[in-house]
């Protein structure tokens, strides 16, 4: 069976806003989808796990990982981010994490970890603040490599025990939760406090702060794993710099797809949803109804392909829904996003 997986992480609006956006979208081919479907479920995911929905599912596509509904401490994809950044030799031994530079805001009650897409963090300054922090890392037996701007990987195989959240699911909380639990959290800790200390005031973050840009004052260590080969393969588009390594920089398109059916994972929607932007959560919708959506519908209702699968997702849970052509002729099923708002 030709059959198509697309994954759109946040494409479940949030509860409190549900009603609103799904009147305001205009998203026919998504509705048939959804409302013509041949298998619907919808699950509930523990919102205090350290990785989203979307990111344990890629986990485990990859073939690293667990099922989503039983997710990791964390996502074990460092090193195979590192096979897609040209670091496959370095990332056939040892224990790996990708250690990210990020801004941390910080007030009287809690801390919080900025959006890392929000950085724009440069080739140079990306360089120069590793080569700050590198000797410092050597000194004390954990090596640093630069992969891509804001993506570094930090080997420390004493510490595979640890517990990490990714970025994205410790963005909007209170980041104190989320920091590295575990024996050797404290060696974190000192490690962080020291690479803070050294870039403070440094003439990269005061030339970024004259430009209206945030500061880099702090970093983030998540997704640990030992040396590991994806099994699978999911092409990404719309990611941050991880994703694109994962996906070995192939973007996909929709007509290529159709021709070689497989999965596709579109972050498109995260960097919206996670800052609350719901006027660009729309307008990225509306486009992936255009450019994914109507094609897939068009195919699946010409016997191009045989199954569509969704998996639509926010923090708390994922819908997947799968539609067949045979699906597609129950006419008695007026198309609708309901279903978005009952299990949002």
């Amino acid at each position: 069976m030709t059959e198509i997986s697309l994954v759109l992480p946040f494409a479940l609006p949030p509860p409190e806003l549900a009603n609103d956006l799904i009147r305001a979208l205009q998203t026919p081919a998504l509705a048939a989808l959804l409302t013509r479907h041949s298998h619907f479920q919808h699950s509930i995911y523990d919102n205090e796990s350290r990785v989203l929905p979307h990111e344990a599912w890629l986990a485990h596509a990859l073939g690293l990982a667990s099922a989503p509904s039983q997710p990791d401490t964390g996502a074990p994809l460092a090193t195979s981010v590192m096979r897609g950044c040209g670091l496959a030799a370095e990332a056939a031994e040892g224990y790996w994490f990708m250690l990210q530079p990020a801004h941390v805001q910080i007030s009287r009650t809690h801390m919080l970890l900025s959006d890392l897409r929000g950085l724009q963090l440069s080739e140079a300054e990306s360089r120069g603040l590793y080569e700050i922090a590198r000797p410092f890392c050597e000194e004390i037996g954990k090596p640093l490599l630069h992969g891509a701007p804001g993506l570094w990987f930090l080997r420390a195989d004493d510490w595979s025990g640890l517990r990490t959240a990714s970025p994205d699911a410790t963005s909007t909380q209170s980041m104190s939760d989320w920091l590295p639990e575990g024996d050797r959290a404290r060696d974190f800790r000192k490690l962080q406090n020291e690479i803070q200390m050294l870039w403070h005031e440094h003439p990269i973050n005061e030339a970024r702060q004259a430009r209206g840009l945030q500061a880099i004052n702090s970093c983030w260590l998540w997704g640990g794993s030992g040396p590991a080969t994806p099994a699978g393969r999911v092409a990404i588009a719309g990611g941050t710099q991880w994703m694109d390594a994962l996906a070995a920089g192939v973007q996909p398109n929709v007509e290529q797809l159709i021709a070689q059916p497989g999965a596709v994972m579109l972050a498109d929607l995260i960097a919206p949803a996670q800052v609350g932007d719901w006027a660009d959560w729309l307008a990225r919708m509306q486009r992936i109804e255009q450019e994914w959506f109507a094609p897939l519908l068009a195919a699946l209702k010409g016997g191009r392909i045989a199954r569509v699968q969704l998996i639509l997702s926010h923090r708390n849970g994922w819908t997947t829904v799968a539609s067949t052509g045979g699906a597609q002729r129950k006419f008695w099923r007026k198309p609708t996003l309901n279903s978005l708002l009952k299990q949002s």
